[in-house]
């Protein structure tokens, strides 16, 4: 394989790990509203009989920090949006008003503050062993072209060090990212 094309290739690993960890860091609760929350919510509409994400069944909005409002495109989803909020581990429970479900989010005691910036630290290291594996693979390719004699030793030698800076790089953003978020699960 071309050392440029696994070079691309392991950039594009990096970047799609580093990618999905701030999308479920997203959805970590830190006190104040935010519609990613829950828009993620896996739903089981009965009348539809099929699993649907919640963003593509309702509306989601938050119009005060405290407070999530989910109003439904089909007014017949209502209870099965209501059921899936209450089956899942957010821990939180919403009130039908009319055709609206009005979602309170309750103040995270400090306890359960730490346990978010531990479950934060779980996925940045999560994150980190997809960066580390995309790195492997790629020296892997690398050492195969050298031993197909497509790369010589230096160059090998050269692009394992690149592979090497991009994963120190893309850590060190990953990093960046764990601890604004734990800055923001701890603001009160």
């Amino acid at each position: 394989m071309d050392p440029e094309m696994t070079l691309l290739e392991c950039d594009d690993a990096m970047t799609r790990a580093v990618e999905h960890a701030i999308h479920e860091f997203a959805a970590v609760r830190t006190g104040k509203a935010s519609p990613t929350l829950v828009e993620g919510l896996d739903v089981h509409v009965m009348s539809y009989g099929s699993h649907m994400k919640l963003k593509q069944l309702a509306m989601i909005t938050t119009p005060d920090p405290r407070l999530i409002r989910i109003e439904p495109f089909d007014p017949a989803t209502l209870q099965d949006i209501d059921r899936a909020i209450r089956e899942s581990r957010l821990g939180l429970n919403g009130s039908i008003e009319g055709k609206v479900i009005r979602l309170p989010i309750p103040v995270l005691s400090q306890e359960r503050r730490e346990q978010m910036v531990k479950l934060v630290r779980q996925m940045g290291e999560e994150a980190k062993v997809r960066v580390r594996s995309a790195r492997r693979d790629a020296i892997e390719a690398l050492k195969k072209g050298q031993k197909d004699g497509l790369i010589t030793e230096d160059d090998l030698h050269r692009r394992e060090k690149e592979v090497q800076t991009l994963t120190d790089k893309k850590v060190t953003e990953l990093d960046q990212h764990v601890a604004s978020k734990e800055k923001e699960v701890l603001t009160v």
